[in-house]
């Protein structure tokens, strides 16, 4: 059984900075992809940005040139830094790994538990 713990979610101003951590957890072998979606409060669950275990990231059009992905392979975490955030980035955070190499199987979609976000002054 593999579990993804998120951490560093919280209340910040606007144009502070947060820093998400999330830790997967189990007989893992490797993970292919390991990323981070969130989800506001009516909204659809959106990807941020997603990194492979070949070191490439993909990030979305809202998370450009704010957010940085960073992943430690070996260790089987994945942060996100969040810079400059903005109220519309309240949202709960979620952490995903897909293409999970377990004993004997593979797993994909594994989700954390969620991380809330909350940006206001």
């Amino acid at each position: 059984q593999v579990q993804l713990v998120e951490s560093g979610g919280g209340l910040v101003q606007p144009g502070g900075s947060l820093r998400l951590s999330c830790a997967a957890s189990g007989s893992i072998f490797s993970i292919s992809v390991m990323g981070w979606y969130r989800q506001a409060p009516g909204k659809q669950r959106e990807l941020l940005a997603n990194s492979t275990n070949l070191g490439v990231s993909n990030y979305a059009d809202s998370a450009k040139g704010r957010f940085i992905i960073s992943r430690d392979n070996a260790k089987n975490t994945v942060s996100l830094q969040m810079n400059s955030l903005k109220p519309e980035d309240t949202a709960v955070y979620y952490c995903n790994a897909d293409g999970v190499r377990v004993r004997g199987s593979w797993l994909y979609d594994v989700w954390g538990q969620g991380t809330q976000v909350t940006v206001s002054s």
